[in-house]
Parts: C-alpha cells; structure tokens; sequence
C-alpha cells in the first residue's frame, strides 16, 4: 500500500512541557488510526503538527512524501484538517459556505454544485441547505465541517473529535462515511474518546499518555489477549451461592466475578476445553440459561495499558 503520511520523530515543547514526545509512524492508503489518550495527552497538538498548522520543535511530517512545511500546495489539496471545534462564517448559509470552501480549491461550479450536493446528502444535511451557520446545533455544525473537509477530496483525513457532537444515529451514519472513504484509499487519523465507534472503523490505534505513545497496533492485535485463555460468562437459572464455589473449585478458572445469577471468569481458550467445562458444569447440577465467550473490547485493551482516564 503506498504510504501517504509519515511522522518523523516529532516532538512538541512548550517550555518545559512537553506536549508531543518523539512520534514516529507510517499510514498508509485505507488506513484510519484511532488516536485515544486522556485530556492533555498530546492529540490535538500532533493532529495540528501533522497538517502543517503548528511547527514542531523538531522532527518533520510528510504528506505523499513531500514535507508539510514549505510544500503548502501539498497540504492544502491533499490533506484535511478537522479541528474540534471549528471556526465558520456565521452569517452565511451552510449552502454559501460550503460554496466558499469549494471555490477557495479552485473547483468550477459545476464540480461544486455536485460534490456539495453529495457531502449534504451522505452527512444529512440537505434540508439545513439555507439555514445560517449560527442557527444550528453543535452536531449540526460538525456535520458542516465535515462536509467542508471532504469536499475538496483529500488523501489524508485529520479528525479531530469528530464523533463527539452527534447524537447515536450521526455517529452510525459517519462510521458508514469513514468506512466508504477508507475503502476509497485515504489515510485518516480519527481522535475520539468514544472508543466503541473506533473500535468500528479503524484499523490501527494509538494509545498515547503525555505525549508519547504507550502502545500501537492494528486493532485485531490489540483486543487480543493471552491466545491460551480467554474471558467467559456464565448466567444461571436462579442465584445459588453454591456456584460460584462450584467455580472457583476447578482448576484453570481464574478471576471470577460474580454478580447474582451472572458469572465471569478467565478459563482455557481451547473451544474442546470450553465444552469439557460446561458439560461438567451441567453434569453437577448447574441450570446454565446461557455460557458464552466474552470479546474484549478496546476499552478494555485501553484502560490494560495503564491510562487512567478517558477524555
């Protein structure tokens, strides 16, 4: 896959803090890395680095191979910026506005009235056509930015908590957006803290804490726990304190967790294994409703790399 951002060692100081410590990675084409980290762990401040908006106090971003500093004409038409909060022309309409992007990237009318068109349409905002800016809710006027930063169809995709100010159906109708544009061959950086839509849509996360990373991998990987066991929950019929002594008497059951009629604990991953439990289980005059394996999630893997918080 070609590589359409690289980071090279950047670091970011303000005077004795530093923000960002010595980040380095590749994304390539189809790639969405999932930023995750608590408040002041460095994310914006790489995101605004990464698109040429801040100058790092060393180390160097690239966009198709070329440096974001000095090839600005790199930047501005194949890299999109998404800040959290973004600034627009309030008095404008969010049709005039979004005219106001397209024709800043030199696009023609016609190109205009067509990919407007289709930005309104997939982030459900067709009848907010002749609505102010200033009218308009906070998730509304995500849904504006994000039309405005993929309008001129970037390669590389920087989103800043974009997630944050939609409600349950916006966030499912951009995770179907984030995937069509991935599946499209752009790059993206996606920071959120509502970690169960990353774990949706990207395909590599960093965990970072004080500007450095604690932990990259490809989504698969990092849900990945010990290959030997793995988490199961057990419910039963009616509550009996003598379960969870039935469970905690056999061997290999580790970290049990009881709360009422409902189980969990970490067994042997072995599907043969699983089954020999649960027949034993049955055979000793446990009435299991229900015995499945638990997937981890990527809270889970977030909150094992030792970060305190979620932003």
């Amino acid at each position: 896959m070609e590589t359409l951002l690289t980071a090279n060692d950047i670091r970011v100081e303000f005077d004795t803090l530093v923000a960002v410590c010595d980040i380095s990675f590749d994304l390539s084409a189809g790639q969405l890395l999932g930023l995750v980290g608590p408040n002041g762990a460095g994310k914006t401040t790489l995101l605004r680095v990464l698109a040429g908006l801040h100058v790092p106090t060393r180390g160097s971003a690239e966009i198709l191979g070329k440096p974001v500093l000095g090839a600005h004409d790199i930047v501005r038409h194949h890299v999109g910026f998404a800040p959290d909060t973004p600034p627009a022309y309030e008095e404008l309409t969010v049709d005039q506005f979004l005219q106001f992007i397209a024709g800043s990237y030199w696009l023609d009318r016609s190109e205009s009235a067509e990919r407007i068109d289709f930005w309104l349409e997939q982030l459900w905002l067709t009848d907010k056509r002749e609505a102010k800016i200033k009218t308009l809710s906070r998730g509304m006027r995500q849904r504006v930015t994000l039309a405005r930063t993929f309008i001129p169809r970037p390669h590389v995709l920087l989103l800043d908590e974009p997630l944050s100010g939609l409600d349950p159906a916006g966030r499912v109708q951009l995770r179907g957006v984030l995937q069509m544009l991935r599946q499209q061959g752009c790059a993206m950086i996606v920071s959120s803290h509502i970690l169960a839509d990353l774990e949706e849509v990207a395909s590599h996360v960093a965990i970072i804490e004080h500007g450095s990373v604690l932990q990259w991998s490809d989504t698969a990987s990092l849900r990945q726990e010990d290959t030997h066991r793995r988490v199961y929950e057990l419910t039963t019929l009616e509550h009996d304190p003598a379960h969870r002594d039935r469970l905690e008497a056999i061997a290999g059951v580790t970290n049990l967790d009881a709360n009422t009629r409902v189980y969990r604990f970490e067994y042997n991953s072995a599907d043969a294994e699983a089954a020999k439990l649960l027949q034993g289980l049955v055979a000793s005059g446990m009435t299991v409703v229900a015995f499945r394996p638990i997937k981890t999630t990527l809270e889970d893997a977030y909150l094992k790399a030792g970060v305190k918080q979620v932003d």
